[in-house]
């Protein structure tokens, strides 16, 4: 049965921009496809997705708003009495408010945050979690009082948030399991993300690098993403670079310079941020490490990689959310030992790259295809949470 939805979003739906922007675009496509009555409402980072999105969607009800430039004083009374509505201006809120009082069957909200813009019609909304920094976090030494009071809030919040929600998606049972500890009468769905295979050619052998290359595509701007490059830097690559001298890293992500300052100099290693594409760095790569200290939700970075067909070693935090299984999708293990022996055995082994490459990607088309996690999605939106 078409449905009256109304999508709200933190950061743009469009194909090739940051991991989330990626599911909601194929989201959004599957909505449209469907023929579902869809009235889009997007805050975005980046001013220059507003054009991307109308490009990528004509025609369509979507109306996206900058992150608003606020005062400092201003800034610290909306943490105040709102923590981390900070994306939302004043004038999204407004047009969310004048939609909410036409007629509507569901909200469909994507990131936890964004349930600041729909207070008292919780009763027709459902949120979708992609990550907890309950989890996260758990283990993070702040280093400042200001940053144990950034993450103390950060967790408050996602609790508060949460608790208002009656009907809640999670990308992965562990984090439904988390909130299910808190929230006990909830409903609560796990459903993965979706990712469409056409956008992501299948690296044939002969494209393959003839260069050893180890690469790490991450956000370094959070903290599973900065832990992964840190943990590599500091314990893994010194001894693979031991081992395959003729290797070299490459490391990718949102302010990963700044972040990662202090190896820029090391021997054989790059370290690139703020790429325009990230397509050609997982052509060139071997085999993709991403071993995070701790991380919650799906990791898109690895669902592309292996829809490339680029061999992964990563950690059971690296592979939430999917049912790989260590040797033949993936590798896999958790301590520094293992996975330097696992990923030096993978880059040295053609053949097993080889069929870690096939089975990578059927997994992948199995398990996220968007047509069957938009069937999912759909039972959501009459509010069937069983």
């Amino acid at each position: 049965m078409k449905k009256k939805v109304i999508l709200i979003t933190l950061e743009a739906p469009i194909p090739f921009g940051g991991a989330a922007a990626r599911w909601y675009y194929i989201l959004l496509n599957q909505l449209i496809s469907r023929g579902h009555d869809v009235s889009v409402f997007s805050a975005v980072s980046n001013e220059n997705d507003i054009e991307k999105i109308k490009q990528t969607f004509p025609g369509v009800n979507i109306k996206a708003f900058a992150f608003p430039k606020r005062s400092k004083i201003e800034s610290k009374v909306n943490t105040i009495l709102k923590p981390y509505s900070y994306m939302f201006s004043d004038e999204m809120q407004f047009e969310v408010n004048e939609r909410l009082k036409e007629p509507y069957d569901v909200i469909h909200l994507e990131q936890l945050w964004t349930t600041w813009l729909i207070r008292g019609h919780e009763h027709k909304a459902f949120v979708s979690v992609h990550y907890l920094t309950n989890i996260d976090l758990e283990f993070a030494q702040p280093g400042s009082l200001k940053e144990r009071m950034t993450i103390w809030l950060m967790q408050r919040t996602e609790k508060k948030l949460l608790s208002r929600m009656i009907y809640i998606k999670t990308c992965s049972q562990r984090i439904e399991n988390k909130i299910r500890e808190w929230l006990p009468s909830h409903k609560i769905k796990s459903i993965p993300f979706a990712i469409d295979k056409a956008l992501y050619p299948f690296f044939e052998n002969a494209e393959r690098p003839l260069k050893k290359r180890i690469t790490l595509v991450a956000s370094m701007n959070w903290y599973p993403g900065k832990s992964a490059a840190i943990r590599l830097l500091n314990n893994l690559w010194p001894i693979l670079s031991e081992k395959n001298p003729d290797c070299v890293l490459t490391i990718v992500g949102w302010q990963a310079k700044s972040v990662l300052s202090s190896y820029l100099n090391m021997k054989n290693v790059e370290i690139l941020e703020n790429v325009p594409d990230i397509q050609p760095y997982f052509t060139s790569s071997s085999i993709l490490l991403y071993a995070p200290a701790r991380g919650s939700g799906m990791k898109i970075k690895i669902l592309e990689a292996m829809l490339l067909g680029v061999p992964v070693v990563t950690t059971s935090e690296g592979v939430e959310g999917l049912r790989l299984i260590d040797g033949l999708h993936a590798m896999i293990a958790e301590d520094d030992e293992s996975l330097i022996e696992k990923a030096h055995s993978l880059l040295n082994n053609l053949d097993l790259q080889r069929s870690m490459r096939v089975a990578g990607r059927k997994i992948i088309e199995e398990e996220c295809s968007p047509e069957s996690i938009m069937n999912e999605i759909e039972k959501c939106y009459s509010f069937n949470f069983n």
